[in-house]
């Protein structure tokens, strides 16, 4: 079971991020939570758990396998285009 999240994620600037690195890191770290990294009061980047780095990859992952299973049906049902044809159509040489 994964541990619960904060819905919300806090903002820190860069500097105040700098100034208290270890204390941030600890917040991420053990705490669980996010932190939005700001410069100018722009979000700049995020500071998140390793676990949510770990989901996102695990969707990205998903998201790419569904998108090549949908090609590999797009080229049953319309074929493919010889590699000659491709190279005259962008003037390459081999």
């Amino acid at each position: 079971m994964r541990a619960k999240k904060k819905s919300s994620s806090d903002a820190i600037t860069t500097v105040a991020a700098r100034r208290n690195f270890s204390d941030l890191i600890n917040r991420v770290a053990y705490g669980k939570d996010r932190v939005v990294l700001t410069r100018r009061n722009r979000p700049l980047a995020a500071v998140v758990p390793i676990e949510d780095i770990a989901l996102l990859e695990e969707i990205e992952d998903r998201e790419d396998l569904k998108a090549a299973r949908a090609e590999l049906r797009e080229v049953k049902r319309k074929g493919t285009i010889p590699l000659d044809e491709v190279f005259k159509e962008f003037n390459f040489k081999r």
